[in-house]
């Protein structure tokens, strides 16, 4: 770790960092030579650091608007912003956080502030570079963090602009947890590095099969096992609110993260979930992207996945950083557990007592 600045040590320690991921190691030589970059590694495995470290050694302090960092969401947003603030300020680097839905005007008046590091949703960024008050002439390096959704239908238009505006020379890094990359949205002469097959984690995959009319009974005991925390996931807004309601209504300990929620509220939501006030944060997976909750050990999908890439984003919640995590889903009939084979080898539990058992055939 000799190639970093004696400010990091301490982060570095904290972190418990000795050595880099191995997607950390394998886009910080291109990155720093300027390269274009396209990082393909599973979710859990470093990413964000992987371009912050070099890009940060870097920027020029005291010089604004250098570095533009893309994300699909808000949460996504935001994490990246405290990370990148944690490791920008013992350089003397200030990171500013732009998202649709909050304060336009309080944005503006952070910008005067001059941060050399930008980071926000497409959407918000947009209006800021049509306002003029994002300079894209000034920008060096532009960050499109889960490359493949922000190049989804909402989103591609928004970010194609804001490229548009940028200098010719500047450098582009794409960001993706899956291969699923619009070969053409990339800029010329990019170097992918591709190492999807890394071993992101240990997770372990299981099922429980039951009843429909059953789930909100089933996760409502989940609730009650002590220190038990789990991200459970839906397909569908509609069935994430009633099972909301089901599960309040019993009084379990459960709470949605729906995206119609304002941001203020998200964050409180997500602090109460992080320390284990809230047993269960239910999700769809619009904010199955952005989320990095330290040590969770449960996933759940109270629905299964539509595909294996969104059972993939799902997983990749929990057994972040090589630490263990389970992903548990919830099956109602043969089908669903044939597809479900298809995703990930998994074994049947069942829930005794607040135990889960594994059921040998």
């Amino acid at each position: 770790m000799n190639r970093f600045p004696d400010s990091w040590n301490t982060l570095f320690e904290e972190k418990n960092i000795t050595t880099l991921t191995p997607i950390q190691e394998a886009l910080f030589e291109p990155i720093t030579k300027g390269q274009n970059v396209l990082g393909i590694s599973p979710t859990g495995t470093g990413k964000t650091l992987s371009y912050l470290l070099p890009l940060l050694l870097k920027l020029q302090p005291k010089k604004a608007q250098q570095l533009l960092i893309l994300a699909p969401n808000s949460e996504l947003a935001g994490q990246l912003f405290e990370v990148s603030k944690t490791w920008a300020e013992p350089l003397g680097l200030q990171a500013q956080l732009f998202l649709s839905g909050s304060s336009q005007k309080r944005q503006i008046e952070r910008l005067k502030k001059g941060p050399e590091i930008l980071i926000g949703t497409a959407g918000r960024i947009f209006e800021l570079v049509k306002l003029k008050k994002i300079k894209m002439m000034k920008v060096d390096t532009i960050v499109l963090d889960e490359f493949d959704e922000l190049l989804s239908d909402s989103q591609y238009n928004f970010v194609t602009k804001i490229c548009h505006y940028v200098p010719r020379n500047h450098q582009m890094i794409y960001i993706s947890a899956t291969q699923k990359i619009a070969q053409h949205a990339l800029a010329d002469e990019t170097v992918r590095i591709d190492l999807s097959d890394t071993e992101a984690a240990p997770i372990k995959h299981y099922y429980v099969m039951l009843d429909k009319r059953d789930k909100t009974d089933f996760l409502r005991k989940l609730s009650n096992i002590p220190d038990f925390r789990a991200l459970v996931f839906f397909n569908s807004l509609s069935e994430l609110g009633a099972c909301e309601e089901r599960l309040q209504f019993h009084q379990a300990s459960a709470v949605s993260l729906a995206s119609d929620i304002n941001v203020k509220f998200r964050k409180v939501i997500l602090d109460k979930f992080k320390q284990n006030e809230i047993s269960l944060l239910l999700a769809t997976d619009l904010v199955a992207r952005g989320l990095d909750i330290e040590a969770l050990d449960y996933v759940v999908n109270a629905e299964l996945a539509r595909d294996k890439e969104t059972y993939t984003h799902r997983a990749g919640r929990t057994g972040r950083m090589h630490k263990e995590g389970s992903v548990i889903t919830l099956v109602t009939n043969k089908e669903e557990l044939k597809q479900l084979k298809k995703y990930a080898p998994v074994q049947e539990i069942t829930l005794k007592n607040q135990q889960f058992y594994i059921n040998e055939n």
